[in-house]
């Protein structure tokens, strides 16, 4: 059996298959209308494609809303940065048994191996060892492209040598064999925040060409919520895929996050004093008259500063849990307060929140959340 990168091997599919494709129980319904269906074929038919699943919301959605369309695509890759958390591990492997019992291949699971010599396996062992945190919290991106980006497209061109060495994947073989280019397929949906986003990337880079099906056929968030409970049922529903110490993490997360896995709340905040303290450190004592750990432990808050002075930004996590209760004099967290935590998250929950399966508390779908998908 050959190897294909850090994923599981898997056999080469006829590019872009078109025609009605039977769910278990009769033809997918994902809501869309006869001229979203024409819209994903004339723009993906005859392709190969790669859908990049992130695990969460709009990426499962586009799996629905493509095998709706009847297009089936050549392989599903998802970066696994050793980061995530075991809800997204737990989607993922529960998704590639969906698509086996479809008839298509699983996720394929692409994951950077490390020299030996570096002493991290991960990215957060990355940050630890470096003494740094993830380059989100400097407005860089260079974490997702050496941990997701990277891993995906070494999964599909192979690799040489070094610890990443694989054979190339047959779709790739394919295409240089016939000068196709792979079609990449991105879970943006049609939001405001995901259309910024999208808007200044290009359509191709030196290896590939990428498509926004979800922004095709004009799906926001609610409707990949929608398409999502409408195929598959709301247990579907993911929640947001990010790393356990994600600097994009809103108070509201960081509530969620404590009250159902505090072990790994602990852990990011070690990452986040690591850094803040560490060799690397781009926080001035002189500019807020206190060290780091000073403030953190006794400041009410922190002096307003284009430094970053934490995961949060603009703000520390460690300082965040102190002064919010979350955690003791040891900057553990308090368990005992776990339901506390959830009815806060709760709480801070806004229309901007990303629309997900912990919208109504600990990854149901009560009263709340159906409200949300109807």
């Amino acid at each position: 059996m050959r190897r294909y990168g850090a994923g599981v091997s898997m056999g080469l599919n006829a590019p872009a298959r078109i025609g009605a494709i039977p769910h278990a129980t009769g033809v997918l319904d994902a809501g869309l209308s006869a001229s979203q269906v024409m819209e994903l074929r004339r723009e993906l038919a005859g392709r190969k494609i790669v859908l990049c699943f992130g695990g969460g919301v709009d990426s499962t959605a586009l799996i629905v809303v493509l095998r709706a369309a009847g297009i089936r695509p050549d392989a599903i890759t998802f970066a696994d940065t050793g980061g995530e958390k075991p809800e997204t591990i737990g989607h993922v492997e529960r998704m590639s048994q969906l698509l086996v019992s479809w008839g298509w291949s699983p996720v394929s699971v692409c994951r950077k191996r490390t020299k030996p010599e570096t002493g991290y396996s991960d990215l957060e062992g990355n940050c630890l060892s470096n003494e740094t945190l993830p380059s989100l919290a400097f407005g860089m991106k260079s974490c997702s492209l050496k941990w997701k980006q990277g891993p995906q497209d070494q999964f599909l061109m192979g690799a040489k040598s070094g610890p990443n060495a694989c054979d190339p994947h047959p779709v790739w073989e394919a295409t240089q064999a016939t000068g196709e280019r792979i079609l990449k397929l991105i879970g943006y949906d049609s939001g405001k925040a995901d259309v910024r986003r999208s808007k200044n990337l290009s359509r191709a880079d030196e290896h590939f060409d990428y498509a926004y099906p979800l922004q095709t056929i004009g799906f926001e968030r609610p409707d990949c919520v929608t398409a999502i409970t409408t195929a598959l049922g709301p247990s579907f529903v993911p929640i947001k895929s990010a790393c356990f110490f994600c600097p994009a993490s809103k108070h509201w997360e960081l509530y969620w996050l404590a009250a159902h896995h505090p072990e790994l709340f602990e852990r990011a905040l070690v990452l986040e004093r690591v850094a803040l303290t560490g060799r690397h450190s781009r926080f001035d004592a002189v500019e807020f008259g206190a060290n780091w750990e000073g403030l953190v432990r006794n400041a009410e808050r922190f002096p307003s500063s284009n430094t970053t002075v934490g995961l949060g930004r603009s703000f520390a996590w460690n300082h965040w849990a102190r002064v919010n209760g979350v955690v003791d004099q040891d900057f553990k967290v308090r368990r005992e307060l776990s339901a506390v935590f959830a009815q806060r998250a709760a709480a801070l929950l806004g229309e901007d929140n990303a629309l997900d399966s912990r919208s109504c508390g600990a990854g149901d779908t009560g009263p709340r959340q159906l409200a949300l998908i109807a």
